[in-house]
């Protein structure tokens, strides 16, 4: 069954590239083809990173996906830590055994275990570094009203953000649909009718909308490429949502190198449930399609039948830098765009600064009625006059 090879939580292999000057760990260099060596400044090319810069991406065929019949090589099998608290599925390294969790700052201590997964086919590298998306997260809660102070002091004073690749899924599909419906033009009549004015009966006109209906029917077809779908439920969709739009036509195809001093999330989205999301996202798009192609004032559309054939997918992941605050027993989460700086986050409130606004607000509209009553008190003493 499909469920057992391509709905099991997986994350990323770990990939490490040591420097060949001091033995440390290299990391991917934000916005370069290069990885750097934060131990002693080494810096190395990523090879044959200008071949393979913009070339086109291969896409999967959907229906042999669910049928568990892709090739061997587009699957492979990894070891995973899963977060206790949110159900993320987060790559750490080998020989960690205690962590914490970048999307919700929960401490815990999981077993690993071997998962099945697709590969991921491209991926969008970091452009910002994390000093970068660090300022965005700031001057974003520099910008909210009523954050409570103690929190933006917290979080600017903070631990380091985590650099995290999160899984999407993207669909292609071609698509034909035929329609029947009414297309309605809007007219108008003249009538009229009598009113009483003064005590005196009138005759008025007066116009009134009419819409006249006609039956219709059509076709329509739209190739829809690159649908994109969350493929992980340890962010709020709304806040990656927010962090759209994704220059998707700059994806590079999936290389290891990329992904080295960062951490990459597995999809826990199956790929059935993912297309789902999808097509409520193609057929919304149909649907104006249709009354487009109607036309006129109003639409009715009255049945649709749509087919659908060519059906592909890609794993893609793309870069979030995460930060998770625990101030006063709560968690508060900020996601930033690892390419463009789009911030998203909770929206914490701080009751005091409220309190104080209401009351000034008060004072004000207190002293505002007091300065109106003066001056009217004084428009009618010179009168009075």
């Amino acid at each position: 069954m499909a469920v057992d090879t391509l709905n099991a939580p997986a994350v990323l292999s770990e990939h490490r590239f040591p420097c060949t000057n001091c033995g440390s760990d290299l990391r991917y260099a934000p916005g370069t083809d290069q990885l750097t060596c934060d131990h002693c400044g080494q810096s190395e090319n990523i090879e044959d990173a200008d071949i393979w810069a913009g070339s086109a991406l291969k896409e999967l065929d959907f229906n042999q996906a669910v049928n568990e019949a892709l090739p061997d090589e587009e699957m492979e099998e990894t070891r995973v830590l899963s977060c206790t608290n949110c159900g993320a599925q987060v790559e750490f390294d080998a020989d960690s055994h205690a962590a914490e969790c970048p999307f919700c700052a929960t401490p815990y201590v999981t077993d690993t275990g071997a998962h099945r997964h697709i590969k991921p086919r491209g991926l969008l590298p970091f452009l910002l570094r994390e000093d970068e998306a660090r300022q965005e997260m700031n001057a974003w809660l520099g910008a909210l009203w009523f954050a409570p102070g103690g929190l933006k002091k917290f979080a600017r004073a903070g631990r380091r953000m985590q650099g995290i690749y999160v899984p999407f899924w993207t669909y292609d599909a071609d698509t034909k649909t035929t329609y029947s419906g009414q297309r309605g033009t809007v007219y108008y009549e003249t009538r009229t009718r009598r009113v009483t004015v003064n005590g005196r009966s009138q005759t008025r006109q007066h116009r009134v909308q009419k819409v006249r209906w006609r039956g219709v029917s059509g076709r329509v077809a739209r190739f829809f490429d690159d649908v994109l779908v969350l493929g992980a439920s340890s962010l709020p969709k709304d806040y990656t949502d927010a962090l759209a739009p994704w220059d998707l036509s700059s994806m590079e195809p999936y290389r290891p190198e990329y992904l080295a001093g960062f951490r990459a999330e597995g999809y826990t989205v199956p790929l059935e449930v993912g297309y789902e999301e999808a097509r409520d996202y193609m057929d919304r798009m149909i649907v104006r399609d249709v009354k487009f192609d109607i036309g006129g004032d109003r639409q009715q559309i009255s049945d649709m039948n749509t087919s659908v054939s060519g059906v592909t997918f890609k794993h893609i992941l793309l870069p979030v830098w995460v930060a998770a605050y625990k101030y006063r027993g709560k968690t508060f989460r900020f996601v930033v765009n690892g390419r463009t700086g789009a911030v998203r986050g909770e929206r914490p409130f701080s009751i005091w600064k409220i309190g104080l606004a209401v009351i000034a607000g008060l004072l004000v509209a207190g002293a505002v009625g007091y300065f109106i009553a003066m001056n009217q008190g004084n428009i009618r003493f010179e009168t009075s006059f």
